[in-house]
């Protein structure tokens, strides 16, 4: 391995991911499927990834992916959480307040949306 590759891969490892909250949209119906993470890019295309594999757990989202095709979907950044510049934050809990507060606005329950209500 080069000394160039090792401060690349050395260099992604210490970049800070972007958090937040990003949904999986369906431009035909509107119907979402909201998501947070600590890596929101990564988390988006690992969603694109399993659709396009027919393997995404949430089934009425891949049977609308593989009635409509990649093009009526788009995945989209809905929220960025900052980090804190603490160096022991865990922004767990303020990615789970933030996706319900997504959740609550946009309201994507079935059947408007791919989410089951909580009961």
């Amino acid at each position: 391995m080069t000394g160039d590759r090792k401060a690349l891969i050395r260099e992604y490892k210490q970049t800070p991911r972007l958090m937040g909250v990003g949904a999986v949209r369906n431009k035909a119906h509107g119907k979402l499927l909201v998501v947070a993470s600590r890596d929101l890019p990564a988390l988006l295309n690992r969603h694109q990834a399993q659709l396009r594999l027919n393997g995404h757990g949430n089934h009425a989202l891949q049977a609308d992916w593989n009635s409509l095709g990649p093009d009526a979907f788009e995945f989209v950044v809905l929220d960025i959480l900052a980090p804190k510049d603490t160096p022991d934050y865990d922004p767990t809990r303020d990615l789970r307040t933030l996706e319900e507060l997504w959740l609550e606005k946009l309201s994507p329950f079935e059947p408007a949306g791919y989410h089951r209500r909580r009961q």
